[in-house]
């Protein structure tokens, strides 16, 4: 049982000596079982009332660096600012940074402006890439902890990552796909943002992994650097969507849908199943439209609750966190949530 309080002061606590609370931290015998939840319920309690005082008169900032569409970055400021209010404790500013795409060089430069500055927790949405990678070193080093968001950054001291879990998701997408393109052959589409989002790579590998199982005679085909917006990304779904004559289904993992949906209709094509994620203002509509399927959601305000927690248990003002993880949640026409 971890503790960093005096034996005395769990003694007083828990209204118990200095003995028992000595057997029960060291696991010793010859302790009854209410004794033992005292002792856990005490350091409990002093845990408590030891962030509330932490907290008392304390200002943190909080900076989000996030690469992604504007859609999407909307909707993660959006469930930030909701959810501050409620978290108690200290006086919380947030700071964000968004950009639909973000060069490598541009998010260290960020990080590193940030560090210098000081910050007390950073939430992070960027490529798996070496020199981010170091840069999350750097802050970590500098006593700044860094929470990733919906895609991990692999190999590096952040605190935890927050977000879907992306493999569940892929898999649910493959179930998904499978139902609705039962005995079929033909060739779904699958769409990234970015091959180095490590959130849409463990889509894809589960997608692909389970459909193989589920439904092998459909073929997959992935297209990248699909974000909804740009010349390229547009051409890139031109080109898929033109070379491929027996296209039967769209698995976009990063977004796009809009263009995805535009590409379909300049080439007359129909397919049987269409499956999105996150349930931002225009995906909303489309599958209120019957325009996708299925949408993958889940909900930001869980998650950046868990963003908070994150930051104010590394700072001891509040109990860790103990499941930053969201199971995936499964939107189609008949059951889209109100705003």
């Amino acid at each position: 049982m971890t503790h960093r309080f005096p034996i005395k002061e769990i003694a007083r606590q828990a209204g118990v000596g200095t003995a028992t609370v000595d057997r029960v931290l060291n696991g010793r015998d010859h302790v009854s079982p209410q004794s033992r939840l005292r002792v856990a319920a005490a350091i409990k309690e002093l845990t408590a009332q030891e962030g509330q005082l932490a907290a008392r008169g304390r200002r943190l900032f909080f900076d989000f660096v996030i690469e992604a569409p504007h859609r999407f970055a909307r909707e993660v400021r959006t469930a930030a600012e909701a959810v501050l209010p409620h978290i108690g404790s200290a006086v919380c500013r947030l700071r964000f940074f968004t950009q639909d795409t973000i060069e490598d060089d541009d998010v260290v430069q960020m990080l590193n402006r940030i560090q210098k500055r000081g910050s007390h927790g950073v939430c992070l949405k960027a490529r798996d890439r070496p020199k981010i990678r170091a840069a999350v070193d750097r802050l970590v080093a500098a006593g700044i902890p860094v929470v990733t968001h919906v895609t991990d950054i692999g190999g590096t001291a952040r605190l935890t990552y927050v977000g879907l879990d992306n493999a569940g998701a892929g898999r649910t997408a493959a179930y998904l796909m499978a139902r609705g393109l039962t005995g079929q052959v033909g060739t779904v589409l699958a769409t990234r943002s970015h091959a180095s989002f490590l959130g849409e790579e463990e889509r894809h590998l589960a997608f692909i992994d389970r459909l193989a199982v589920l439904q092998p005679q459909l073929n997959v085909v992935l297209v990248d650097g699909i974000s909804g917006a740009g010349h390229l990304a547009a051409q890139r779904l031109d080109d898929a969507v033109a070379g491929l004559p027996d296209l039967c289904a769209v698995y976009s993992m990063g977004g796009g849908n809009l263009a995805i949906l535009d590409a379909l209709a300049q080439h007359n094509r129909l397919v049987g199943v269409y499956i999105g994620h996150d349930l931002d203002r225009d995906n909303r509509a489309m599958v209120s439209d019957h325009r996708i399927d299925f949408v993958l959601h889940h909900d930001l305000r869980v998650d950046m609750s868990n963003v908070f927690a994150s930051f104010l248990g590394h700072h001891r003002i509040k109990a860790p966190l103990q499941q930053p993880i969201s199971t995936v949640q499964i939107i189609t026409p008949e059951n889209v949530p109100p705003i």
